[in-house]
């Protein structure tokens, strides 16, 4: 059974990468930031009505931009799941599953640890409640109950990450059931019949080619919308808010920093190549994760890197990739356990020792279900916080911010998945060439 892999679709995504796209992307941020002050009410020089109702304008690309992406990313991940594994029939195949989620889980969970380590040291949210922290501060407690609650349902958990349905799950956006269930009609495709298997093949291509030329089209939208969405934000919560969120912010990118590094280690030790080379190789797809803040957009680009400049055998990435932009979420779960801790130092809710664990657990879990597009982890959050007990109300102020965060998250979440390709290619690729990263293969961003 052959397959034409996703590698194929980058071209519909290279002419975004030379065009300078996260270039255009900085513009827009810093014009949208700039149009943003001068439409606050505090500075006078429009009304709070037509502010208003300019930043509702404002966002329509933003908002069409996520919904074009939403709407491709269910499809677009179950062809490129099923390619990944039609293209994988080795007899290693079960070991090489069961050991890519158990070393997924083991990096977001080292993530976490990152993020309460960070979160902790650094008590962003006690500056905040310094400050008088947010609505209802301390109004709602965490209950003992809520705790049991969750230890009680494991069992259910895990029984239910099988899908009774999977149309309602593609309904309701549960990635995890949808990625379950997808890995095994993908399985089951490999035991037919070459005959019988060809036209099922041939139409999930067909849904990989129209899903990647959506996104296309959606990409042109990122400067504007990145623009629009920034200049809402700042028209309505001024610029001193926005400011006074600046340690969180600094939180969160600083653990995404040391999660960088920890990548950068595997990559030194595990997969015995040179960090430097490694990121010069993968500036490519981070750019475009920057400037789209999309991993599931960006697979394209991410497998050509990793097949052509890493070189990593085509049957790891092409299974890798599409799974690590679902259900590997460092970077996010990073950010949802820096923002869960923040929330309730802001809110003046003592968390003991169970509490953490409990989170920890949470996000581990919450991660792997949230959706590879902007905002997916805001989306998540609300549930880990209510998990904790924590008030949500905060998190209107987060979703303003989200968008900034969300754009270095997905280049950390992006390295992630091409770091994995590397670790698993040493243990379980067929090519016998030397695994040498270079750059003189692909053409190099135009810097200039």
């Amino acid at each position: 059974m052959e397959f034409r892999p996703l590698t194929a679709l980058s071209i519909h995504l290279e002419s975004l990468i030379k065009g300078r796209l996260w270039l255009k992307v900085i513009i827009g941020l810093l014009l949208g930031a700039v149009v943003g002050i001068l439409l606050n009410p505090s500075t006078g020089l429009v009304s709070e009505r037509f502010g208003s109702w300019i930043a509702h304008w404002l966002e329509l690309p933003g908002q069409i931009f996520m919904r074009l992406i939403q709407m491709v990313m269910i499809p677009l991940i179950f062809a490129s799941i099923i390619s990944g594994i039609v293209s994988n029939t080795s007899d290693n195949l079960k070991t090489f599953g069961l050991r890519l989620f158990l070393y997924f889980i083991f990096t977001t969970t080292v993530a976490i640890i990152i993020g309460l380590s960070v979160t902790l040291i650094m008590k962003p949210g006690k500056y905040v409640l310094s400050l008088g922290g947010f609505p209802s501060s301390g109004e709602e407690e965490i209950l003992p109950t809520e705790q049991t609650t969750l230890i009680d349902n494991v069992p259910t958990a895990i029984s239910n990450l099988i899908p009774n349905n999977p149309l309602e799950s593609i309904l309701m956006g549960e990635m995890l059931g949808v990625v379950i269930f997808t890995i095994i009609i993908g399985i089951a495709i490999t035991q037919l019949s070459d005959e019988t298997a060809n036209p099922i093949i041939r139409f999930t291509e067909a849904i990989q080619k129209i899903c990647m030329i959506v996104v296309s089209w959606a990409m042109k939208l990122v400067p504007h919308a990145v623009f629009g969405l920034i200049a809402a934000l700042l028209s309505r919560i001024g610029i001193s808010i926005f400011l006074g969120l600046g340690y969180y912010m600094g939180v969160v990118l600083i653990g995404l920093l040391i999660l960088m590094s920890f990548y950068l280690l595997l990559v030194l030790f595990v997969g015995k190549q040179n960090p430097f080379k490694f990121l010069q190789a993968i500036r490519e797809p981070q750019l475009l994760a920057f400037s789209t803040a999309s991993s599931a957009a960006v697979m394209p680009v991410s497998m050509k890197t990793a097949n052509e400049n890493l070189k990593v055998s085509s049957h790891i990435s092409d299974f890798v990739i599409p799974i690590g932009a679902t259900i590997n979420m460092d970077g996010t779960a990073l950010f949802q356990c820096v923002t869960t801790l923040f929330m309730a130092q802001a809110y003046g809710v003592e968390l003991s020792i169970i509490n953490l664990v409990l989170i920890t657990a949470t996000v581990v879990a919450a991660s792997i279900g949230t959706p590879a597009i902007p905002g997916g982890g805001v989306i998540i959050l609300a549930s880990v916080l209510q998990s904790a007990g924590i008030p949500i109300d905060g998190l209107i102020v987060i979703i303003g911010i989200d968008r900034i965060l969300g754009m270095f998250r997905t280049i950390v979440n992006v390295t992630g998945d091409l770091t994995a390709c590397l670790v698993f290619d040493r243990f379980y690729g067929t090519s016998t060439e030397t695994k040498v990263i270079t750059t003189e293969l692909q053409p190099a961003v135009n810097t200039k």
